[in-house]
């Protein structure tokens, strides 16, 4: 009861603290900063007696459960045979079994890591020896660019005199089958 009556007084100061704040804000320039100061420092003061309320009740609620814990103990009454003090055996085999499992499982993943990685390092090489054999038919054909140039501006030139000639020739038998009929 009393907790709850220290957090409703705690809650009331936060909305006055508020409505200070809002009051504060209205003061005029020269006092304005002190003002503030003066509000969030209250603020401070009410968020750490908020604290030590919560600590308090943490404190509290675990003295609870450890005096119930307590009781429980002392009242349970124990007999040779209890289910709760038999050590599960089958229980702890599977496990293990299970663990070992895991291990071997976690054996083979390494192992294919390890394959996956040396063929990585292998392709690594293959792409080395591959990039060094383009880098040479780089440079021969380096060499002949200036050819190859010449032959593009050749076929580029021999397109339009082949279109000039056919065009030339379908004028011509035009003329003839014109001429003749």
């Amino acid at each position: 009861v009393v907790e709850n009556e220290i957090q409703a007084r705690i809650d009331s100061i936060f909305s006055n603290l508020e409505r200070l704040e809002i009051l504060s804000s209205k003061e005029p320039p020269n006092k304005r900063q002190n003002a503030k100061l003066r509000v969030d420092q209250l603020k401070y003061d009410v968020q750490h007696l908020q604290t030590a309320l919560r600590n308090f009740q943490h404190r509290r609620y675990i003295r609870e459960q450890q005096e119930r814990q307590r009781e429980e103990l002392l009242a349970r009454t124990f007999t040779t045979n209890d289910s709760d003090t038999t050590i599960p055996i089958d229980e702890t085999l599977q496990f293990n079994e299970s663990l070992q499992n895991a291990h071997r499982g976690m054996d083979d993943l390494i192992g294919s890591g390890t394959n996956i990685l040396q063929g990585l390092r292998d392709q690594r090489v293959t792409l080395k020896g591959t990039h060094k054999k383009i880098l040479d038919v780089a440079n021969m054909l380096g060499l002949s660019n200036t050819v190859m140039r010449l032959i593009e501006k050749r076929a580029f030139q021999d397109k339009y005199f082949m279109i000039g000639g056919m065009i030339l020739t379908c004028v011509v038998m035009f003329l003839v089958v014109q001429y003749l009929t």
